[in-house]
């Protein structure tokens, strides 16, 4: 198996951590799996080419703090991040830390494998910082009213708040974001969201400026 299709594979769930692994090698991909982000720690300088898959919710060091430390070892493998149903916010912080996608448990094979190829495609910073004009070229091409309703959902808000925050009713909120998903050529909101910190950081901003703030705020 050629080293850029190994897939790491970061989980404190034993049980989640073999299924991980026997799916991903039934489907072709080389794997290596940690029980936790020390193990990963341990092993960076032996890190080969390939791509992270990260669950954030783990005892000894969280997911964003994890890929903060990887980034000032110089470890700079992209990163596809597991967050829970909902938890918004974590995948946030996870975008900005450097991940380059994250999906909701449960997952479906599809979505996990279309998120990997996208991790293994993706390159250097200069990569990403071409993402970032394209995430700011798409975000552009929104209304107004779009534009409130995906900085609403970007900050964990549900639909009926969003309703409230804004004056209009559930359902107008529901058009508005399948316009907005349809505008962006979108399927899923966590595409959604991605494409929104990626715009807001901007392809001229050092994302790695970030770090230090990120990894005083994340949860020891």
């Amino acid at each position: 198996m050629p080293p850029e299709r190994l897939v790491h594979v970061v989980d404190d769930d034993n049980a989640v951590r073999r299924s991980l692994e026997r799916l991903l090698q039934a489907s072709g991909y080389g794997v290596r799996s940690y029980e936790g982000g020390q193990a990963l720690l341990d092993s960076a300088d032996s890190l080969q080419k390939g791509c992270l898959l990260l669950d954030v919710r783990m005892p000894d060091i969280d997911g964003t703090t994890l890929q903060l430390r990887l980034r000032k070892l110089g470890v700079l493998l992209p990163t596809v991040v597991m967050t829970g149903q909902g938890d918004v916010q974590t995948a946030v912080r996870a975008m900005k830390a450097g991940a380059v996608d994250f999906i909701e448990k449960p997952f479906s094979d599809e979505v996990l494998f279309r998120a990997l190829e996208a991790a293994l495609a993706s390159g250097t910073q200069s990569d990403r910082e071409r993402a970032a004009i394209d995430a700011a070229r798409r975000i552009a091409t929104l209304t107004s009213r779009e534009m409130q309703v995906l900085e609403a959902l970007v900050g964990g808000q549900s639909n009926k708040v969003i309703a409230y925050e804004l004056g209009i009713s559930i359902r107008t909120v529901e058009v508005h974001r399948a316009r907005m998903m349809e505008r962006l050529g979108v399927r899923r909101l966590a595409e959604a969201i991605r494409l929104a910190v990626m715009a807001r950081l901007g392809a001229s901003r050092s994302f790695a400026s970030e770090d230090d703030r990120l990894l005083q705020a994340a949860p020891r």
